[in-house]
């Protein structure tokens, strides 16, 4: 059976600005996870599963740059969609780098919330269908090893004088 729990992850060093988009995803059916540091958000994906990361890009010490570059690095976090949220750097170098960092959005407060609202949803959405393809895969799996084992073939290759 496929977990509906679905996380965001929001990443920020002012906590109004987490309350912020607290509120502008208080409608969205989901568990929101929340940072103060990109050292906090990446013990928090280490945790939990994420279908969505909104990380600041200015923070002290790790910026969002290289949080987002370190879950690049990693296979567990590789595939999770980052959306900045920045109120300053937009200057196209560091769009880009947001880019090239492995974003896939980059907002600009003050945000829109609807904007953000249906960008989430459709996240969580993309997120809920690969969650039912690999439940799929896997009874797919356990369906071939039992018929196999019920075969007798199970891992066995027959006898070359059979």
């Amino acid at each position: 059976m496929v977990n509906n729990e679905q996380n965001i992850l929001l990443v920020d060093d002012h906590p109004e600005n987490l309350i912020a988009l607290e509120a502008i995803l208080e409608d969205v059916e989901c568990n929101l996870l929340k940072a103060n540091s990109g050292n906090e958000a990446l013990a928090l994906l280490l945790k939990h599963e994420v279908a969505l990361v909104l990380l600041d890009v200015q923070m002290p010490g790790m910026d969002g740059f290289e949080v987002a570059e370190l879950m690049r690095k990693s296979k567990r976090t590789q595939m999770v969609p980052i959306i900045f949220v920045t109120a300053i750097s937009k200057e196209a170098k560091y769009v880009a780098r947001g880019y090239g960092v492995g974003a896939i959005d980059y907002m600009f407060k003050p945000l829109n919330p609807e904007i953000l609202q249906h960008k989430a949803k459709f996240f969580l959405d993309l997120d809920m269908q690969k969650r039912r393809l690999e439940e799929k895969l896997r009874k797919s799996q356990e369906s071939k090893e039992a018929f196999l084992k019920a075969m007798g073939e199970a891992g066995e290759e027959p006898a070359a004088d059979e």
